[in-house]
């Protein structure tokens, strides 16, 4: 999953705003710590209070890597918990509900897909899918 940063240069330094993001905005010094602290500020960003029902928006795929626009890489766990999320509150699900409909025991084995700390086997991939059809582990990845 790859976000677009557009790269402004300034007489001391870079800074970069998302596009897709409104309000993710970085800067650096040099290319390489604006590249870091990209990738900080998507993350930041993604990660939003677990207790808020907005969402951040999908990336644009239509949008290209240039000179000044850099791809930047949601880390596929991240990615893949942020997919989670997204579709469960797309259903108007609870994440109990959520739990339920995919067969987990306890709230706790859901939530951990909606945390960072996932590593889904594929039966919990399996479950994922016939819980939320549409949704895209390969996004999660590419």
């Amino acid at each position: 999953m790859k976000y677009h940063f557009k790269i402004h240069k300034e007489k001391k330094g870079y800074w970069a705003e998302c596009l897709e993001l409104d309000g993710c905005v970085t800067q650096g010094d040099t290319l390489k710590e604006l590249s870091e602290n990209m990738q900080e500020a998507l993350i930041l960003y993604i990660e939003e209070p677990k207790d808020s029902k907005d969402m951040a928006p999908l990336p644009n795929e239509k949008i290209k890597k240039t000179k000044t626009i850099a791809e930047v890489s949601l880390y596929p766990k991240i990615a893949l918990s942020f997919l989670v999320r997204r579709n469960r509150l797309k259903y108007k699900m609870t994440q109990k509900q959520a739990a339920k409909a995919m067969g987990f025991d306890n709230i706790y084995s859901y939530q951990r897909l909606e945390s960072s700390k996932c590593n889904p086997t594929l039966d919990v991939i399996s479950r994922l899918k016939k819980v939320f059809p549409e949704i895209s582990i390969d996004h999660a990845f590419s």
